[in-house]
């Protein structure tokens, strides 16, 4: 199956869509937001995307009035959302200056109205993040909608997971193999975890979603069929926010998709043949030909 977003398709046969996940790192600043997607577009990504909240809505009851040390002060968990979400103007401005930078842009959204929010910016897609793999009336609001979907399956199980691809239209969904731990550990990746989903649900793209602090992890990924990457990406990973230390400061996101690049090539079609730089070894080296 393949599944087109903006301007790349999706699936076996293409090349690995790679996202950059800038989430909140933008730590509420138009400019902060801008400047990562400078380096998305400048690494070879194909997206960028960002999360969207209606924080009234999508803050749980029990986080709402917990004590929060931010950049601002110390504010409730629910005033810190409001101060770090952008309002219809600021994603218009990081939208078109997305479009103009050659990348296709996005968001999660975790609640109704932020599906209706993104939607009247007509984005290209939505992404489920793996908190909302529960979330079935989000899902249906999503499916509805009719564009192509990405879902993350981390903190989920496989029965949880059925239920969430149950609601799509699988000519416009796609999966992302993911462990919701930050930072991943290697021991918790579960790569293999990519074939399990491409067995279940043979007709969707896998890929895989990672928050390890190095690349190979993602590399590897690649190499057992992920055919979408999305990784978090910061200018610095030392500064304030939640998800800075699980993400790639520049010049690591430029090494990963060069990396990506690089494994997409080596992989190869699987015919086994003799190739062209093989031939001077063989007639020097080989001592009985048949």
């Amino acid at each position: 199956m393949t599944i087109t977003i903006g301007r790349s398709e999706i699936g076996d046969g293409h090349p690995v869509y790679v996202i950059g996940e800038i989430g909140l790192n933008h730590n509420g600043s138009v400019e902060l937001a801008k400047n990562l997607i400078e380096v998305a577009a400048e690494a070879g990504a194909q997206a960028v995307k960002f999360q969207k909240r209606t924080p009234d809505i999508s803050t749980p009851e029990h986080m709402k009035s917990t004590p929060r040390d931010t950049p601002w002060g110390t504010m409730t968990y629910l005033e810190y959302r409001r101060r770090v979400e952008f309002d219809r103007d600021q994603y218009i401005e990081i939208g078109d200056y997305a479009t103009l930078c050659g990348l296709d842009w996005f968001a999660s959204p975790w609640d109704e109205p932020a599906v209706a929010f993104l939607e009247d910016l007509a984005v290209p897609a939505h992404k489920v993040a793996s908190a909302s793999v529960t979330d079935l009336g989000m899902l249906r609001a999503l499916a509805a909608t009719g564009k192509p979907v990405i879902l993350s399956t981390g903190m989920s199980t496989l029965e949880q997971i059925d239920a969430a691809v149950s609601v799509f239209d699988p000519t416009h969904l796609v999966l992302l193999h993911a462990t919701s731990t930050y930072p991943l550990p290697a021991g918790e990746a579960n790569l293999r975890t990519i074939r399990t989903l491409g067995q279940r649900y043979p007709a969707l793209p896998i890929g895989y979603s990672g928050h390890e602090p190095g690349l190979e992890i993602s590399f590897a990924a690649v190499a057992l069929g992920a055919c979408v990457v999305e990784r978090h990406i910061t200018l610095d990973r030392a500064m304030w926010g939640s998800d800075h230390s699980a993400s790639l400061e520049p010049s690591d996101f430029a090494q990963l998709v060069a990396g990506i690049r690089t494994v997409e090539e080596a992989l190869g079609d699987g015919i086994k043949r003799v190739f062209p730089g093989e031939q001077a070894p063989m007639a020097k080296l080989r001592r009985v030909l048949v």
